[in-house]
């Protein structure tokens, strides 16, 4: 019951979240965790700005990690091992009742493995798998030793670690199925939907190296369209800390696009959206909830490019194809990655063909591989939380 744990001792909760989709998270499964153990709990840990708002004092700011790429990953080296080490001691020295890592393996991982070296008799949960299934299998295999159990946001998650004799995995359900309400048009946002001109989503990323890598390429794609006679109204949704860089490189563009910035304006234009182009990522997902045929890119750095091609295990990168289990949405990645291709595959989304409607058939079958039933991803992740700390103590 809530609240009745108000009168025992305090339970200690230790998480870890260092990206912005973790810390929201980490807020959420803070808020359910509160609920269940009333003021019978602590938390601490490091996180952002939802977390902060559900109580936690960060041990510094997550942004010191917002990092992609191998060459900006080496260039932060000594400050990303120096927090590790930081990070761990901080976690046995507070000696909590359990560890929760999300996300950002990269770091997490390495924190962990130190605390469990330190501190075996801390339990610790990861809360989003790592790509084990994608690439480096022999990670699975690898966690066993130092997580007690694993929370997956992807149906398909549980039988990979099964398969690669992983540590225990569970499937919670993927945040974006609490936010349906807000990604699905009501009558009127529909309408504008099927309206002329169409309203094209431009989405070249949520950081400043993905805007520098796609930016320039995806305005040379949407100057094509325009030149070939295609009308389209064309949204394009980031966030404040990247407007400036956007408004920047956009002057380059023969197109422009209305910038809109913030997660309610992001929603209400996903809402309106014909089609849309969209870097790989999570946001491939969001858009085939909202019913938003896509066209997909990346591009990155030479030398990742390289690593990740030998690597990569699974016939698409693009979170949505994986999900559905059939490769509906076109993914255009590096030397493909031109104006040319990207404005005739956008050409094809926009219009009433095949390749479109064969998306909105697959994107319809996406709330029953998602179903959690009637318990929402954070109830389910909370579940598991304490239950492993229940085991703990009973040991």
């Amino acid at each position: 019951m809530p609240g009745s744990a108000t009168t025992a001792a305090a339970r200690k909760i230790f998480l870890i979240a260092t990206e912005e989709s973790g810390d929201r998270l980490g807020a959420n499964l803070m808020k359910v965790l509160r609920q269940r153990l009333g003021g019978g709990v602590r938390f601490e840990g490091i996180g952002g700005r939802s977390m902060t708002r559900e109580g936690l004092t960060s041990r510094f700011p997550i942004e010191e990690l917002s990092i992609i790429g191998l060459a900006a990953v080496v260039k932060q080296l000594p400050t990303i091992l120096r927090r590790i080490r930081e990070t761990a001691k901080a976690v046995t020295q507070a000696a909590p009742d359990i560890l929760v890592i999300i996300d950002s393996p990269d770091f997490t991982h390495r924190v962990a493995r130190r605390v469990r070296a330190s501190a075996p008799q801390i339990p610790i949960v990861d809360y989003v798998s790592p790509t084990v299934w994608a690439w480096r299998p022999g990670r699975a295999r690898a966690m066993l030793p130092y997580i007690d159990h694993v929370l997956a946001l992807l149906p398909f998650e549980p039988a990979a670690y099964d398969r690669l004799r992983g540590p225990p995995c569970s499937y919670v359900g993927h945040p974006l199925t609490e936010q349906i309400g807000q990604l699905r048009p009501n009558a009127d946002e529909q309408k504008r939907r099927d309206e002329q001109p169409p309203v094209l989503l431009v989405l070249p990323g949520s950081r400043r190296s993905e805007i520098d890598h796609h930016m320039a390429v995806f305005g040379e794609a949407l100057g094509r369209l325009q030149a070939k006679g295609i009308s389209f109204e064309a949204l394009l949704p980031t966030m404040p800390h990247l407007q400036e860089a956007v408004t920047e490189e956009l002057k380059h563009w023969p197109v422009q696009p209305r910038i809109v910035t913030g997660e309610a304006e992001k929603r209400a234009a996903f809402r309106i959206a014909h089609a849309a182009l969209a870097k790989s990522g999570t946001v491939t997902l969001e858009l085939a909830l909202s019913g938003v045929p896509m066209v997909t890119a990346y591009r990155t750095g030479a030398m990742e490019a390289w690593v990740l091609r030998r690597a990569i295990k699974v016939n698409s990168v693009i979170l949505a194809n994986l999900v559905i289990g059939d490769n509906v949405i076109p993914e255009l990645l590096q030397e493909d990655c031109t104006a040319e291709k990207l404005s005739w595959a956008l050409q094809d989304v926009l219009g009433d063909t095949p390749l479109r409607r064969r998306q909105l058939e697959a994107f319809a079958k996406i709330d029953a591989i998602l179903s959690t039933g009637n318990r929402p991803p954070s109830v389910r992740a909370a579940d598991i939380v304490l239950a492993e700390m229940r085991k703990t103590r009973r040991a």
